[in-house]
Parts: structure tokens; C-alpha cells; sequence
């Protein structure tokens, strides 16, 4: 799943808002049971380890010049509730960069 979200900030105030508040990534995932670990590999991209639901999955976000795109690997016994973690994704992470 690939979610894009536009912004006009730049990317290194981008980047300065998503460390601040990565620890509330965990709050997308729908009833809000899930263990995140984060990462950044490099500049522009953050890495994150899912478990939520007794699942595990993995994902990542692109820091770019205008947008932010999350990329969710949702394992099949998941991809139910893909609907509402998009929504959830689109909801709050404009959040995250307030």
C-alpha cells in the first residue's frame, strides 16, 4: 500500500518533524496496539518494523520535496483493514507535520 501526502515545508523541516514525533507512529495503526521501531537508513527515507494484531510487517516513509509517501507492506491476513490503516495514514500524518 502507497500513501502520499503533499506538503510545503522542505525537506529538512520535514525530516526535524518526523524524529521529534516518530514515537507517535504507533497511534496509526487502527485501536492503536502496535510496537513500532524506527529507523533512518538515510536522509531521506525512514524505515519502520510493525508489530501489531500478532502480525508483522514492515514499511517506510519517503521524505521528498513535496509530499511524504508511506509505504506499508500489509501481510495477507491483514489486508482487510488496509481501508482504514490508509485512512489512518492520510489522518495523522498531516498531524505529523504540524
Amino acid at each position: 500500500m502507497r500513501i502520499a501526502i503533499p506538503h510545503t515545508l522542505g525537506k529538512n523541516e520535514v525530516r526535524r518533524r518526523l524524529k521529534a514525533r516518530s514515537g507517535e507512529i504507533a497511534g496509526f495503526i487502527p485501536g492503536g496496539m502496535a510496537d513500532v521501531r524506527t529507523e533512518w537508513p538515510s536522509d531521506d527515507r525512514m524505515t519502520m518494523a510493525i508489530s501489531a494484531m500478532g502480525q508483522k510487517m514492515g514499511a517506510q516513509i519517503d521524505v521528498e520535496e513535496t509530499q511524504l509517501v508511506f509505504v506499508v507492506d500489509l501481510p495477507p491476513a491483514l489486508s482487510f483493514v488496509e481501508p482504514m490503516v490508509a485512512a489512518a495514514i492520510r489522518e495523522k500524518g498531516m498531524k505529523l507535520l504540524k
